[in-house]
């Protein structure tokens, strides 16, 4: 029996070809002009965030222009106050570091001690200078840098929110305008919005919440710079996996060598980051936001490393929420939905529909 002789077998290939290709170089493209996306990405999860605010205040009654200057002024007071109070707290603990260093290489020499009573011999010197710094000030200068660098990019973000918020203004006029039949694309760009809108909006809200929650827990037992590891636990809470256990290791290493703490001090506050991102991470969360709009496991921890290679730091703190934005636009056009389908968490099947689907067609027409 001759097979038919189908173009469209022939071209699956090529065209595979053609999209991988095409996939490398755009992955190397972001990659090249990192320094340039990066703020913009910012910039543009920023705005949509701040476009509820500016809705609701429309709603209230107030003109569009008034509602995006006023969410501005807020928001600009709060960040400005909070990072007076953040600049503070890490000036202090600057000053501080000196003796916390000290009492560090102390608990770490004991340690040492009861590894030797053990029979574990190590030598603390030659450690040491496996682990010495050529230079001691070098780190303070790059730090330096790295300030004024993040000064400068903030500006920068800050500059594009501004404009991204009022360039939203009459954003559906302008597509309107550009095409000739702009109610499908509308349609799925209101769609994409809402949902991206509505995952922005409660991984924020639970981001604020782990840092307030830990702030108290900071507060109740006792660590130091309580507020700097707050704002450090709703920054790295936006990364998968690991984001939360990399927030507690400095205020649990700072609580073990204080010298009102001591090891049942930083387990009891281990304790407390971890009952904090248990319940906000895995009951919260999954909740609020259903399953629709989560990430199976692989796929987020797949999407810390790739985004993290491109975009570095920033990249790993956006990473959930970048592939949350790829699956959202994916899943708003019937033509890829079924690849957004395969980044999320799947669904449960019972065991009689997985024996039904194994089940030869002839034995399923005979039991329906």
């Amino acid at each position: 029996m001759r097979l038919p002789d189908d173009e469209s077998f022939r071209t699956v290939p090529l065209n595979l070809i053609l999209a991988l290709a095409a996939l490398v170089i755009i992955i190397a493209g972001m990659k090249a002009g990192s320094d340039l996306i990066v703020p913009l990405l910012l910039a543009l999860f920023i705005a949509v965030v701040c476009t509820a605010p500016v809705q609701w205040l429309h709603r209230l009654g107030l003109s569009l222009r008034l509602a995006v200057w006023l969410t501005l002024l807020v928001i600009g007071v709060f960040l400005s106050l909070l990072g007076l109070l953040v600049v503070n707290s890490f000036g202090t603990f600057v000053e501080a570091l000196p003796g916390i260093e000290t009492r560090l290489y102390a608990y770490y020499l004991s340690l040492l001690d009861r590894l030797a009573t053990m029979g574990l011999a190590i030598d603390p010197e030659r450690l040491a200078r496996l682990l010495e710094i050529e230079d001691d000030g070098a780190w303070v200068t790059a730090l330096l840098g790295e300030l004024g660098n993040l000064l400068v990019q903030s500006v920068v973000v800050a500059l594009l929110v501004v404009f991204m918020l009022f360039e939203t203004l009459n954003f559906r006029a302008k597509v309107s305008r550009a095409l000739a039949n702009p109610a499908p694309s509308l349609r799925r760009f209101g769609e994409f919005s809402l949902t991206l809108k509505r995952y922005l909006a409660v991984k924020t809200m639970i981001s604020l919440v782990t840092g307030v929650l830990v702030w108290l827990a900071c507060v109740l037992v006792g660590v130091d710079f309580p507020l700097l590891w707050a704002v450090l636990a709703f920054a790295l809470n936006f990364i998968p996996n690991i984001g939360s256990a990399i927030a507690a290791v400095p205020p649990v290493l700072l609580m073990l060598v204080a010298q009102d703490g001591g090891l049942w001090s930083a387990m009891l506050l281990a304790s407390a980051y971890l009952v904090i991102n248990f319940v906000l991470g895995n009951l919260v969360e999954p909740r609020v936001m259903g399953r629709a709009l989560g990430l199976s496991t692989f796929v987020a921890f797949l999407s810390l490393v790739v985004w993290g290679w491109v975009f570095g730091a920033v990249g790993m703190l956006l990473s959930v929420v970048l592939t949350m934005t790829l699956k959202i636009a994916l899943d708003s056009h019937p033509d890829t939905r079924w690849i957004a389908h395969l980044l999320g968490p799947g669904e449960r099947f019972v065991a009689d529909d997985i024996e039904e689907a194994d089940q030869p067609p002839s034995r399923r027409d005979d039991t329906g």
